[in-house]
């Protein structure tokens, strides 16, 4: 039997919560250390003290518990909206997130498993890109989001992994008012750009069917 593919648990007198939340632990911890094909379901339930069924208990596969582990790593992402921009720039050039470090560790040492970067990709697409695109002004507003979170990875792989000197240099404040302005570019609705369509009202009759 694949160890990934581990038979249900018995229940058991025991907080669920807390086991759930070791376990998620556990399995982000060796996510972003080892990426999904170096992480292996006993070794997550022995760093989280359980039993290795409970994972097919709680999350049904490794996969289902790399899903939530990613959905958590990518859960506190920036806004990239022209009224935060200033903000946004400021904290992607300045502010030191291991947050954000370990999703990016997670990210690309996990990218090479097929499966993993669809559970990655459908979660930036389904979560950050989504509320990002339903705040952004203008048409095109789902491939401009695809964009301004094109912009913030590479902005954080450079200065966070790859240590960039000069994205890592004492004056780096200077260079917030150019990031903020590629930012603005994306974000901003270009002039003359019809807005988008809206939705259509409600049928009151039909409960909007």
């Amino acid at each position: 039997m694949n160890e990934d593919e581990l038979p249900a648990a018995a229940p058991r007198r025991r907080d669920a919560t807390a086991t759930r939340a070791a376990i998620l632990r556990a399995a982000r911890e060796a996510f972003t250390r080892l990426g999904y094909e170096g992480a292996g379901v006993r070794e997550i339930a022995r760093a989280a003290a359980v039993d290795a069924r409970l994972i097919g208990r709680y999350f049904g596969s490794k996969e289902g518990l790399f899903a939530e582990v990613v959905d958590l790593a990518y859960e506190k992402s920036l806004m990239m909206t022209p009224e935060v921009n200033a903000q946004a720039a400021r904290a992607l050039l300045t502010e030191p997130d291991e947050a954000a470090s370990d999703g990016l560790l997670l990210t690309l040492r996990s990218a090479s498993n097929a499966r993993a970067a669809a559970i990655m990709r459908d979660s930036i697409e389904r979560n950050y890109q989504r509320r990002l695109a339903d705040a952004l002004p203008g048409r095109d507003a789902d491939g401009r989001s695809a964009l301004l979170v094109a912009i913030c990875s590479g902005v954080l792989l450079s200065r966070m992994l790859l240590g960039s000197t000069l994205l890592n240099q004492p004056d780096v404040e200077q260079l917030v008012p150019y990031l903020r302005a590629a930012l603005d570019a994306v974000a901003t609705a270009p002039p003359g750009a019809a807005p988008a369509p809206a939705a259509a009202p409600a049928d009151p009759a039909t409960g909007g069917a």
